[in-house]
């Protein structure tokens, strides 16, 4: 996908698609945090207090259902948790 920078006042703005907002799990109220490598933009969520509950209960999740694997896993590479 090929963007342009679109005209806001004084600064330019990025448009970014609903389905990519829907994909990173993020809305017009979502603090970003942007970043640079030196040659590429990186933008993703900004940590906080609500993203971090939110995944902490998506990891809760995960185990739970996903838990014996992993242990199992864990177990043949040598790694313990």
């Amino acid at each position: 996908m090929v963007k342009y920078l679109a005209s806001h006042g004084n600064s330019a703005a990025l448009i970014i698609d609903k389905p990519i907002m829907e994909l990173l799990n993020i809305d017009m109220r979502t603090p970003l945090k942007i970043t640079t490598d030196g040659k590429n933009l990186i933008v993703s969520p900004a940590p906080g207090p609500a993203r971090a509950k939110k995944f902490k209960a998506a990891m809760s999740r995960v185990m739970a259902r996903h838990g014996k694997t992993f242990a199992g896993l864990s177990k043949r590479t040598g790694r313990s948790s």
